[in-house]
Order: C-alpha cells, then structure tokens, then sequence
C-alpha cells in the first residue's frame, strides 16, 4: 500500500496539469476559429452633375444619376409648393432640414423612405408625406438599363427669413 501512494500522487498530479493544458489549449483554438465580422460596406450616394463616365465602372455604380423631372429648380419647387410647415414646429421656431434617404426604383418610384436625420416628429412625419406624394423620377441607368439607385434627399424647413433663393447668373431681362 504505500508504494501505491506516491502513484496516486503522481498520477492527481498528471491529471491536474493536464486539465490546466487542456483548458488552455481550447480556450486559444477556440479564440482563433471565431471569424472577425468583415466592416459593413456603405450604399453609394450620388450627386447631381458628379457623375462621371468610367471606363471599367463598378457593378453596382450607374452610369447616369436619377434626376426629378425638371431637375434641381424643379425639385425646389416641389418642395416650396408641398412642404407645409408644422405649427407646433412654427411656435418652436425650429427650422433646418429633414434628411432623408430612399431608393429610386427603377420605373422611378421612391420607395423604402427612411429619416436619418430629422427636426422634430411633426417636421420627420411631413418631410415623409412628401416625398410620398412625389412624381416619378427619371431613374438611373448603367449601360442603358435601368438600376435602383439610393439616393439622400434633404426636405426644408423654415420661415421665408431663412430660406435661400438661387439667384439667377447673367443679366436678367424683366418685361
């Protein structure tokens, strides 16, 4: 019995360092399997009149940017004639823009509207009414073919003090 002793011993001895290595091994391995997560690629936004044509362009980079029919002082309009100014956001004289980004379908159609920066929920909710009601644009293209394309609109808000009215270039004729 007492040359049993010290195999015993040995042996609890073996078993715990053994444990420790193995704990320890697996805890590294099982640090190594987990993949990183790759970062999320951003959309694209284009802008009017900073498109340009590339010679190998990228699969999901159009060719000609979605437009409002008429174009920028179209759109300008659209707004001015749309937007109606909250009260409640009146009596807090809160002014600045709504930003929202959409997808320009290709029929044209502006679908799947999400406010990324808003004012107030009376403004955020009007902005979205909006461009709701809005008429089709002329939708992007990539080698002729019509494409979806993201785009982030931004819907004013403001008293007649603060808004900015494009003045026109050159000498202007008033009959």
């Amino acid at each position: 019995m007492v040359a049993r002793k010290p195999f015993r011993a040995t042996f609890l001895f073996f078993m715990k360092h053994l444990f420790f290595i193995f704990l320890l091994v697996s805890l590294r391995v099982s640090a190594q399997v987990q993949p990183t997560p790759a970062p999320a690629k951003q959309p694209i936004e284009l802008q009017a009149n900073h498109m340009q044509a590339q010679q190998n362009p990228a699969a999901n980079r159009p060719d000609v940017a979605p437009q409002f029919p008429g174009g920028q002082p179209a759109l300008n309009k659209f707004f001015q004639q749309q937007v109606k100014y909250p009260e409640a956001a009146r009596v807090k004289q809160i002014t600045g823009n709504v930003v929202v980004t959409g997808i320009v379908e290709t029929d044209g159609d502006l679908t799947t509207l999400v406010v990324t920066k808003g004012l107030s929920p009376e403004c955020d909710a009007e902005a979205l009414r909006v461009l709701r009601v809005m008429p089709p644009w002329k939708a992007a293209t990539r080698k002729g073919e019509a494409v979806p394309v993201q785009v982030q609109l931004l819907v004013p808000f403001g008293n007649s003090a603060t808004l900015e009215v494009e003045q026109p270039k050159g000498k202007v004729k008033f009959e």
